[in-house]
């Protein structure tokens, strides 16, 4: 069997993070997606490829190690899709307004603000597509969620809120070729990156799909992530079904969420995120290419959308977005909204934007280039990336290299526990070695690291290696 480009250079290779747009644009039925033994969508070649094939299959992958100049990073990709955004940051990428609130309708029954719900019907409302694509619940099905087509509002209600399962647009292009009318797609940083690629080789696909919403990631959990909750709450991985990862509690705070799923008696068992531990700093459950990903807000979308993790926003319990706008539309949208009071917004300054994310700019940007020294020295290959520059203290470059090892052995394990309790017994220990690291840094940034004050520092760690 001649073997398949994508395979060979991305799958093979760890960087594999399943959106399945390989699967149609290499086409000839030569690739489909299944799950990996660590829970994982991933294309697997179950023929030869064709006569017709030409690395299509590489050219829309958003990890592909030797990409097009046109296409190297999506600071490039931004230039052809994004004209309308005039402003620029290295940081943040090419944008309109940065802004913070809330759908008033639609805030309650949605995962953060609402905005991304409200975005998409005002779309649909005004005739600026006919289709959405978003991820949906799955009927008496193991997979739980994947992405279907939704064309009117209460069919696009149904995929309000976010899901933490691992989905792929595998098939769904070719009904987008099938179906007469325009586009929106609602999609995670990698996957919205794989769109626009896909739009770059095929210019009906660059016709028919007219909206982008991006969705700010932690980074794409494995289906491991889901049988980890549902066994905290009791159930068993077996029986579990319906999970739910944000049940918000409006009388506390926006992080004070829980998760939920449903037992073999249709009965609903939750429990609360905070005592399960940290899901996201951790790497706990994690795709390994979200470790080679530089993009944070979703710089390829036509609106990206996240929590606003910053104060007076983090407070409210029923949660609010943060908003980029980087397309007319987009911001006529948000300003419709304004004036219309159906959205309660205000703008919202760059630097408390970034501060929103803290945590994902300072993983992704600030320690992506130790990840790819570290890689390459491996011998393996790393897509182009902006941020390559090695820069951390050794302090970090443990906290990074923890988290890598976190991320791996916390696969390993429950592929062999699936109980929740044996597992957390056995990830005790590396979690402990984080948390203490992740302390330590926290002293040394309030300290110098001179005269007395090392001293000081010293006794820190003496005391919390003890």
């Amino acid at each position: 069997m001649n073997s398949c480009k994508v395979i060979e250079q991305v799958v093979d290779k760890g960087l594999c993070i399943g959106c399945g747009l390989c699967v149609s644009a290499c086409g000839d039925n030569t690739l489909k997606m299944e799950l990996s033994e660590y829970g994982f969508l991933e294309p697997r070649q179950v023929n030869s490829c064709g006569p017709s094939c030409k690395g299509n299959c590489l050219s829309v992958c958003p990890f592909n190690p030797e990409p097009n100049n046109d296409v190297r990073t999506e600071t490039e990709l931004a230039k052809t899709f994004l004209k309308d955004s005039k402003k620029h940051n290295d940081s943040i990428g090419k944008y309109i307004n940065t802004y913070a609130g809330f759908s008033n309708e639609h805030r309650a029954n949605s995962s953060s603000g609402g905005v991304a719900t409200y975005t998409l019907i005002e779309l649909l409302t005004r005739k600026e597509i006919d289709y959405v694509i978003s991820v949906k619940d799955v009927t008496a099905s193991s997979a739980h969620y994947e992405y279907a087509i939704s064309s009117t509002r209460e069919e696009l209600l149904q995929g309000a809120k976010t899901r933490y399962y691992p989905v792929t647009l595998a098939g769904v292009f070719d009904k987008v070729k099938e179906l007469d009318g325009k586009f929106a797609i609602v999609g995670v940083p990698c996957f919205i990156k794989s769109v626009r690629l896909a739009q770059k080789v095929d210019p009906i696909l660059k016709d028919k799909i007219k909206f982008l919403v991006g969705i700010i990631c932690g980074g794409v959990k494995s289906t491991f992530f889901a049988e980890y909750l549902a066994s905290k709450t009791g159930v068993s991985v077996s029986e579990y079904s319906k999970p739910e990862f944000r049940i918000k509690d409006e009388s506390s705070s926006a992080s004070d969420y829980s998760f939920g799923c449903l037992d073999k008696n249709n009965h609903q068992n939750t429990i609360k995120m905070k005592m399960v531990g940290d899901m996201w700093g951790t790497g706990l459950f994690k795709s390994n290419a979200c470790d080679f990903c530089d993009d944070v807000s979703v710089e390829l979308a036509d609106i990206s959308l996240g929590d606003a993790w910053i104060d007076p926003y983090r407070s409210e319990g029923l949660g609010t977005n943060v908003i980029v706008t980087r397309s007319l539309l987009a911001e006529d949208i948000i300003q419709k909204g304004i004036e219309s009071n159906k959205l309660t917004i205000e703008e919202l300054s760059l630097t408390r934007f970034i501060d929103s994310q803290r945590g994902g700019f300072n993983h992704r940007h600030n320690g992506l280039g130790f990840r790819i020294k570290k890689r390459r020295n491996e011998g393996l290959s790393v897509p182009p990336k902006r941020f390559e520059r090695d820069e951390l203290t050794f302090l970090l470059k443990l906290i990074h290299l923890m988290r890598m090892r976190i991320r791996q052995k916390s696969l390993k394990v429950w592929k062999e526990t699936k109980n929740a309790e044996q597992f957390d017994r056995e990830m005790q220990f590396s979690l402990n070695v984080l948390k203490k690291l992740t302390k330590l840094n926290q002293y040394q940034k309030r300290y110098s690291e001179s005269g007395a004050i090392r001293a000081l520092i010293m006794r820190k760690v003496n005391k919390v290696f003890k």
